[in-house]
């Protein structure tokens, strides 16, 4: 076929040919992969390009939002000829429904695959009218890879662990199986090859890409790598467990460093998004902030958000089955069957989560302990076919049809059955006319992403909006909920009995009293429900999650990105545009021009790696700055955390090299002059209040400790449970806040630490005391460097910022404030590590003349650290 030579499948159905012509730089992508792959496709093509421009034309030229799901909202099915398919929406699907609350004008596309398998001859032509009918992209998966992917990783690994089932079992038969590299290999395939198909048709500038549940987590890092200022969002429609439960899994960092590549991720419920918040914390040191209402996650200069909105459903799709006749048909035809009864309905799909067995024993309970209900109680079971397969499936099924048997055969009569199990797939007409006459609806899963069931039966109780037919008029507009504490929709239903279904007792008595409470109770507890269902649908969700999505991606195209890291480690680096790496050449221009030079030197992180056990200087450290030091034009400060005795000791060979130790309390110009303290505070009466305060934290946090020094007590908490840490340092500087209140000093909390200091101490004061000092001896400089690591030195960076507007240097000084790494700071320039920082220096030692360097100078004298000593 000729379609098999175009690269874009959207100028394909707008018969663009002009843009898919075979020469230049089109290049084709693979619609099927029809040998094994291997994982080392993560690593190959997909590493070069790392631009936000394209190499795929696109005829699109305003916003758009692809949808990505593993299934397309589509039904296909073979015509009854066996020659050709046809399709069909589903109109039950989230994806389909999602689509009422985008903008009109806004374009959307869908990339996902088939329930059907289509031969490998037939793909394009079902591609090509998949695309012009319905606006659909498929992604074809060979037979193999998809059952691996699916019913393999999905199944068997992903969907019981973030349903809390731990893998005891290697069985390849039950849900919870062992972790298999070959399965996790074909998920990672799969999702490559849905990437592929999204590269297809992408325009990466102007379109959003909204990414659909657990199947697609790898899917992010794949169109991240080929796009760096992509626009993009990832839901989870499945429950995210705790971090004791996610740790167990063996490829717990690259999932998460693969979702960390969006720029929204959502959850339905709090508790989810707080287990994934714990797993950043715990298992890649990342710390969430909330501002304004807003969570977000500061990840290499990009703030990936967090949202929290729990998906609704279609009012519109129940209020036109309402409508239709053969509802009304239905509906009298069940109330005529359960004539005189009252009627509980449970509506779930098959699977080992949904708690059905837990609610029969629990309406079994019922009955025994209640037995006015005997004969007038019915338990209406729906059990939608199962998605998955396996032991598990079928022990769960034999179970529940024995309950079913023994509960009828204890309760039940001639003419009266308390439970009537419905196995088989349930037309959405007669699942409304069940909810329609149902008194309450019981659902008990042990774990489950959502479940819509209650919003469902909610709207069906309240009818159709203004009618007022008979059948409305008979049917009172009040409902009652029983719900497991433990599914997404539970926190938003505050009128619905929470039950823990582990406790069929209590669940039974549950029951009961839903049944027994009065109408006027039950009709405020639904009018209560219906109020947030109809304003909280399913165009309300995905509208609020696409307005969030645009305010993060609001300053994609201002700052700068690139990509860094391999495999699932890669990530992308967004910078301020101003920031930029220091070229050493330009630095040494400035530096040879200058009459007058500052520079300011951090310690830890900067000169030596913030890694390294011995933190001694080298020897080759010593030469350079103390050949900084010997040129007269040069002021050389090393302005440091760490406590004057050690840094005095390690640069004693530099004779004029300046110090500023703990941060500028202390300060000496040359080695050969004295002390003295920055602060004009000397009585130090407060320690005796704040060291009982950090000692009572230390004992009560395991892994945590406390370093003195002269001028302030410092508490280190990287060695304990992140968590606990991070809410005992918050504890303790309230506590020292309090009691510290009224004395001369100033409590911060930094990374992994609390720290009690006297106020008016900064390396910011120090650099800018130094330059004052110069200037009143008529040494006003003229070149300022100042280079630093950590938030310490972000105080130096912002003060030399204002210093050209206080007179402090000359008119043209060249200011050059530099970070060590790529990361977000208020320094306009930085260098990679701290081997680029000992080579710049070198090079500027270099220009002020060999003359400068000494012929030989020993290494520092040895000094056994102590532990508590801080490193920054």
């Amino acid at each position: 076929m000729m379609s098999r030579s175009y690269t874009n499948l959207l100028d394909l159905a707008s018969g663009n040919f002009s843009a898919l012509s075979l020469g230049g730089r089109s290049r084709r992508m693979s619609r099927t992969m029809t040998v094994p792959g291997s994982l080392a496709g993560l690593d190959e093509d997909d590493d070069r390009a790392i631009s936000v421009s394209s190499d795929v034309p696109s005829s699109i030229a305003q916003d758009r939002v692809i949808i990505v799901a593993n299934q397309l909202p589509v039904r296909a099915r073979r015509r009854p000829d066996g020659h050709g398919w046809s399709f069909a929406w589903d109109d039950d699907s989230l994806l389909l429904q999602l689509k009422g609350g985008l903008p009109d004008d806004m374009e959307v596309l869908y990339v996902g695959s088939l329930r059907v398998h289509v031969d490998s001859r037939e793909q394009d032509e079902v591609a090509q009218a998949l695309l012009e009918r319905f606006r659909c992209v498929p992604a074809f998966l060979p037979a193999d890879v998809n059952e691996r992917f699916y019913h393999g990783f999905c199944k068997q690994a992903l969907w019981p662990l973030f349903h809390y089932m731990l893998p005891f079992s290697s069985s390849e038969h039950r849900a919870g199986g062992r972790f298999d590299r070959a399965l996790w290999e074909s998920y990672v395939l799969a999702n490559k090859l849905f990437s592929q198909r999204i590269i297809e048709v992408i325009n990466p500038e102007d379109d959003y890409i909204w990414i659909h549940d657990y199947h697609l987590m790898a899917l992010p890092t794949f169109l991240r790598r080929r796009f760096n200022r992509l626009r993009m969002g990832f839901f989870l429609h499945s429950p995210f467990p705790s971090s004791e439960i996610y740790r167990t899994l063996p490829v717990r960092e690259q999932i998460l460093k693969a979702l960390l590549n969006c720029d929204l991720i959502g959850f339905h419920t709090f508790d989810y998004a707080r287990h994934f918040l714990s797993c950043c914390s715990r298992m890649l040191g990342l710390e969430y902030q909330s501002k304004r209402g807003y969570i977000g996650l500061d990840y290499f200069g990009r703030t990936v958000g967090i949202k929290i909105m729990p998906v609704g459903i279609h009012m519109g799709q129940l209020q036109s089955v309402l409508r239709l006749p053969d509802k009304e048909q239905r509906v009298e035809e069940l109330r005529r069957q359960f004539e005189d009864k009252t009627v509980l309905l449970g509506v779930d799909d098959m699977d080992i989560f949904k708690g059905i067995n837990l609610k029969l024993l629990a309406f079994e309970h019922m009955l025994k302990l209640h037995p006015e209900w005997q004969g007038r109680a019915v338990l209406v079971q729906i059990a939608n076919p199962a998605r998955g397969r396996g032991k598990d499936i079928e022990s769960i099924q034999e179970e529940i049809v024995q309950s079913c048997e023994r509960i009828n055969k204890a309760f039940g009569n001639t003419g009266y059955s308390p439970v009537v199990f419905i196995d088989r797939p349930v037309p959405l007409v007669e699942r409304i006319a069940f909810y329609t006459i149902a008194e309450c609806v019981v659902v008990t899963a042990v774990r489950d992403g959502m479940n819509l069931t209650p919003y469902e039966y909610i709207a069906c109780r309240q009818g159709i909006s203004g009618a007022d037919s008979d059948s409305m008029a008979e049917c009172p507009r009040k409902s009652m909920l029983v719900v497991s504490e433990f599914i997404g929709c539970s926190p938003s239903l505050s009128g619905a009995i929470r039950v823990n279904p582990w406790n069929f007792e209590t669940t039974g008595e549950a029951m009961n009293e839903a049944i027994a409470l009065s109408d006027s109770e039950k009709q405020l507890r639904h009018d209560k429900h219906y109020k947030y269902v109809s304003t909280h649908d399913v165009s309300f969700w995905s509208k609020s999650f696409l307005h969030d999505l645009e305010r993060t991606c609001k300053d994609h195209f201002r700052r700068r990105c690139w990509g860094i890291g391999l495999g699932f480690g890669f990530r992308v680096v967004a910078l301020d545009p101003n920031f930029r790496k220091l070229n050493v050449d330009g630095i040494v221009s400035a530096y040879e021009k200058a009459k007058s030079r500052a520079i300011f030197v951090d310690y830890d992180g900067t000169l030596v790696p913030q890694t390294s056990i011995n933190k001694q200087p080298s020897s080759e450290i010593i030469r350079i700055i103390d050949a900084l030091c010997v040129d007269k034009k040069n002021v050389i400060f090393v302005v440091s955390g760490r406590g004057r005795d050690s840094l005095g000791k390690w640069f004693s060979p530099c004779k004029k090299l300046g110090i500023a130790a703990e941060h500028g309390f202390f300060m000496r110009w040359t080695r050969d002059t004295e002390w003295e303290a920055c602060s004009q505070s000397t009585d130090f009466g407060w320690m005796q209040m704040a060291e009982p305060v950090m000692k009572l934290y230390t004992e009560a946090t395991d892994g945590s400790y406390m370093e003195t020094k002269e001028s302030a007590l410092v508490w280190h908490h990287q060695d304990a449970d992140p968590g606990f840490g991070s809410a005992q340092a918050k504890e303790m500087l309230d506590h020292l806040e309090s009691v510290l209140a009224n004395e001369p000093v100033l409590a911060k909390s930094g990374q992994f630490i609390v720290e009690v200091k006297p106020q008016g101490v900064s390396k910011g004061l120090v650099a800018e005391k130094i330059l004052s000092s110069m200037m009143e001896d008529g040494r006003q400089a003229d070149f300022v460097l100042c280079i630093g690591d950590d938030r310490s030195d972000e105080d130096m960076f912002e003060g030399i910022a204002g210093i050209m507007t206080r007179n402090l240097v000359a008119p043209h000084t060249s200011l050059f404030a530099c970070t060590v790494g790529q990361k977000p700071s208020k320094a306009k320039y930085y260098l990679d590590d701290t081997t680029d920082v000992v080579s710049m220096l070198g090079a500027l030692a270099e220009s002020s003349g060999p003359s400068s360097f000494p012929e030989e100078i020993s290494g520092p004298p040895t000094l056994t650290e102590n532990r508590t000593e801080t490193s920054q």
